[in-house]
């Protein structure tokens, strides 16, 4: 237990602690209609080393803080890996799921005591608040846009901002979300003139997925991925193994309709990866992931389609198809499914595009998105002398 005159932190090591540690936000979210409760086991399975298979090769650590009347005032997780050492000038943890009252001795009191436990780990710098685990989901610092979260986003208070920046945190990148609305034919004339033109040619293939061939697609999404992404500084190569795994967590929400894939002679060349923003429906389940709360999402998102926002997940075209109009015929067949009549789906937002990002902030834009939502991941230096760098440009 680390003590100071007004508040006392508490470690997170027994069941008790970790309700603690889900519920305190709740109480400080009850008057913002904006906020939603993310549920408990997506914050739980982070920090279970059975189920997060980045404790084989880090550490994790949470606390609760308490105020001299025995009540909870903020929370903050600390973490590293020893991957990430290498990766940076400086050995650099992170923290993440932290939220407290608007008091800067509070905040502090905090971040405080993760800094000296990653010193101790080794650690030379903090990013925050970041994720335990992969960066689409529970990362960054909501900095402007505060409007309803879309799954697994971080939703804060503006105040946020202020504590981490008086403690002395830097803006290590945006990250931005990008909103479009989903209205046939308002996309530029230049799409539709590429887009059309590329779907007149034979040797190309755009279609939504098939349910019935997930194995086929798992196949495809590995080669675009790998061809595309994997290709950057820090991002791995994909196995067939893990996007089993991320198909088998969707199938029960996935929907085929949202899910693009493009072909040249029967070589994938392109995906666009769309899902329903299972907040529309989570959000009145206080955290709760029971059985009865399962079916009722099924229920929500199936039979009644309360969802009315798709989330992009993750959108690549192999380099050797990039000026081709490969994107434009994806986009456009995507508006096919759009004019169907039993298409509900009104808006769609593309989270985590980060500033260093430019070429896909310009494709995103070229599209008709915009800027809807911007959160900050920062960076603090332990030796305050240090010079700072905002992330590389890719």
């Amino acid at each position: 237990m680390l003590m100071n005159e007004n508040y006392h932190l508490v470690e997170v090591t027994n069941k008790k602690l970790v309700r603690a540690f889900l519920e305190m936000p709740v109480p400080l979210y009850k008057n913002d209609k904006n906020w939603i409760r993310p549920l408990d086991d997506d914050i739980e399975k982070i920090f279970t080393p059975e189920r997060n298979k980045l404790f084989r090769k880090g550490e994790a650590i949470r606390w609760v803080l308490y105020n001299d009347q025995n009540k909870s005032v903020g929370r903050i997780a600390a973490f590293y890996t020893k991957d990430e050492q290498g990766k940076n000038e400086q050995p650099t943890g992170g923290i993440g799921f932290f939220d407290c009252i608007n008091d800067q001795e509070a905040a502090d009191t905090m971040f405080d005591a993760a800094k000296e436990w990653l010193k101790n780990k080794g650690m030379e710098a903090i990013d925050g608040p970041i994720n335990f685990g992969s960066r689409e989901m529970f990362w960054g610092c909501l900095y402007d846009g505060f409007y309803e979260p879309n799954y697994n986003m971080f939703y804060n208070y503006k105040y946020y901002n202020d504590l981490f920046e008086s403690y002395g945190f830097k803006n290590y990148f945006d990250q931005y979300t990008f909103h479009m609305d989903l209205i046939p034919d308002s996309m530029k004339p230049v799409i539709y003139e590429r887009g059309n033109e590329i779907r007149k040619n034979n040797d190309f293939v755009f279609e939504t997925i098939d349910k019935k061939n997930l194995d086929k697609y798992q196949d495809d999404f590995v080669t675009i991925f790998n061809e595309t992404w994997a290709r950057f500084p820090g991002v791995k190569p994909l196995t067939k193994q893990q996007a089993v795994k991320m198909f088998d967590k969707m199938k029960i929400i996935l929907d085929q309709r949202v899910m693009i894939f493009a072909y040249y002679k029967e070589r994938p060349v392109g995906f666009f990866i769309m899902i329903p923003d299972l907040y529309q429906v989570t959000k009145h389940f206080n955290g709760k992931f029971h059985l009865i709360n399962k079916l009722r999402l099924v229920f929500n998102l199936r039979i009644r389609k309360v969802s009315k926002k798709v989330i992009g997940l993750i959108f690549g075209v192999v380099p050797d198809f990039q000026s081709q109009g490969v994107a434009d015929g994806m986009i456009l067949t995507f508006e096919d499914e759009v004019r169907k009549p039993n298409f509900k789906y009104t808006d769609l937002e593309m989270n985590w595009i980060g500033d260093f990002n430019p070429k896909m902030i310009k494709l995103i834009e070229y599209i008709g998105g915009k800027v809807y939502k911007t959160h900050i991941t920062y960076r603090y230096l332990f030796d305050r002398n240090k010079e700072f760098k905002r992330a590389d440009t890719v």
